[in-house]
């Protein structure tokens, strides 16, 4: 074993190891989340500054003339590839950094790739701020993606893999409360997009190009905050442990836990340290099958999370607004609506997502985003057409009502579900690999629909939300059949309490000493079985 010295047993599964809620561990925590209030107040602010009209005319005069002319279809006066292209940038940057982040957190521990981070994301703003021509204003948009990157790739002991924000906060949390404070990330992040509202609301009443470079700059309040919080966070027990660092290890243990009982989780982390590193290819290895149900479900999480359409409404709020028929401001103060609710839910995530558990809130969430797109669809159908804005003022309240019920049904569901099930359900020796893949996808398929959304808006029309409902009913079907229960289960102990006892994945389970009738003998508890139950 590397190191030496550490010959006693591990622990049996499903002992829950001692440990008080410390204050470290709470400041670490909100310290570390601070990488989702950067990301929140890009997606907020990008938004917003996409519809002023001074942002527009010096670097989208096309756009900038289509708006004031009014010749154009209402859903099509925003349809053009560059103005997408200012949002989505950033995240083919992001998914580009992803692999170097993957490298920088085993190599450098989750503290320095925090670090690396907020530098990154300093840098894209001054350049935001400074930006005299569009190759300056994507060249701090790529800086800021690769900020992103590195920031998700905390997300999981692989947000993303062994990567730094919620893969951090994953393994310094207790067990018991894990998925709580994992959702600090996701509560960061609609901080984030609330705030960059709250800015743009203000500074569209300036009538000069300050407007939009003020809502730009102020996105280095949360750069800074995540950079001085990189050097003030602890590292966590099971980075120190992976790079041989084993005393350090269970010191910050001890600490962290405010107990000296700290023998038997400490052991365990080693011996987890010791399979991992015995693996020498752990993307291979994901492909195997035993590590499928991990990466399938991985996968389509990330997936299902941007065709809820959330990103796309969230990136373009101001601009949707305004395509149906609200003016500037109005549409900015929507949006300030909307951000506030996105908070407030995500307040309710972090109160039940460890009492109600994780496949309850996705399957009650998906009733209510498929109803609330449903019902936006069929007024926007009816009040709203290509030349002409019809929509008085209670159905314009209605819309707004709609779009705040299928927000807060993300907010508690989707949006921070869908990056801790990831983080907490790969094993040690394919954590990092599988974060680096989960991230990867996730910013993929956030660059897809970011650079598409204002063009199937053109061409869907009220369809958009038809669309995006559809994809709902689809994932809550996939939430109600092959998502299992994680709610209370300590990661190291996934495959033996999780996965060995869900209907389906334990089929794929073909561990040594694997008994394929002891699922039987259990019962189908973990996931809803259609072989005994239909």
């Amino acid at each position: 074993m590397p190191g030496g010295g550490f010959s006693a047993s591990v622990p049996p599964a499903g002992v829950e190891f001692e440990a008080k809620i410390t204050p470290i561990v709470i400041v670490s925590c909100i310290m570390a989340a601070t990488g989702g209030l950067m990301f929140g107040y890009d997606v907020g602010v990008s938004g917003g500054v996409t519809a002023m009209p001074h942002f527009l005319k010096k670097f989208f005069p096309v756009v900038y003339r289509r708006t004031q002319q009014g010749d154009d279809s209402n859903y099509c006066k925003y349809d053009n590839q560059g103005l997408q292209l200012f949002t989505s940038s950033l995240y083919l940057a992001g998914l580009t950094a992803t692999f170097f982040a993957s490298y920088t957190t085993r190599r450098l521990g989750r503290r320095l790739t925090m670090l690396i981070a907020g530098i990154f994301f300093i840098a894209g703003v001054a350049f935001n701020v400074a930006a005299q021509n569009l190759a300056m204003l994507i060249v701090g948009r790529i800086l800021l993606g690769c900020g992103v990157g590195f920031a998700n790739q905390l997300l999981g002991p692989e947000n993303s893999t062994a990567h730094a924000v919620p893969l951090f906060l994953s393994e310094i949390a207790p067990t018991r409360i894990r998925g709580g404070l994992n959702i600090l990330f996701q509560l960061n992040v609609t901080i984030g997009i609330l705030f960059a509202n709250l800015v743009n609301y203000g500074t569209s009443h300036i009538k000069s190009q300050w407007g939009w470079r003020i809502s730009l700059g102020l996105a280095g309040i949360p750069a800074a905050l995540l950079t001085v919080g990189s050097l003030l966070v602890t590292d966590t027990p099971n980075s120190l442990i992976e790079r041989g660092r084993f005393e350090e290890g269970k010191a910050v243990l001890r600490k962290i836990r405010g107990t000296d009982k700290i023998e038997p989780e400490f052991l365990e982390l080693v011996e987890a340290s010791r399979i991992a590193k015995e693996v020498k290819h752990p993307f291979r290895n994901l492909l195997k099958r035993r590590n499928r149900p991990q990466l399938v479900i991985a996968v389509a999480l990330q997936i299902f999370q941007q065709c809820t359409g959330i990103n796309a409404i969230m990136f373009y709020a101001p601009v949707l607004f305004k395509t149906l028929g609200f003016g500037g401001s109005a549409s900015l103060y929507s949006t300030v609506i909307t951000g506030a609710v996105n908070v407030l839910s995500t307040l309710v995530s972090i109160y039940s997502v460890d009492k109600v558990g994780r496949r309850m809130l996705l399957l009650e969430a998906g009733i209510q985003m498929f109803l609330s797109q449903t019902v936006i669809a069929i007024i926007l159908g009816i009040k709203v057409k290509d030349h002409s804005e019809d929509l008085h003022t209670g159905f314009a309240v209605l819309v707004v009502i709609m779009i705040c019920t299928f927000i807060s049904a993300f907010a508690w569901s989707w949006g921070p579900l869908g990056w801790l099930i990831p983080s907490e359900t790969f094993p040690l020796e394919t954590r990092s690999a599988g974060q680096s893949v989960t991230v990867c996808v996730n910013l993929l398929f956030t660059f897809v629909i970011a650079q598409a959304f204002l063009s199937m808006l053109c061409h869907f029309k009220f369809g958009i939300f038809l669309f995006f409902s559809g994809w709902v009913l689809i994932m809550s079907c996939f939430v109600f059949f092959l998502l299992p229960e994680t709610k209370n289960v300590p990661i190291e102990e996934m495959t033996e309490r999780v996965w060995k006892q869900h209907w389906l994945w334990k089929n794929f389970m073909v561990d040594d000493g694997f008994d394929d009738d002891e699922p039987k003998k259990n019962g189908h508890r973990n996931g809803f079985d259609p072989v005994s139950q239909l």
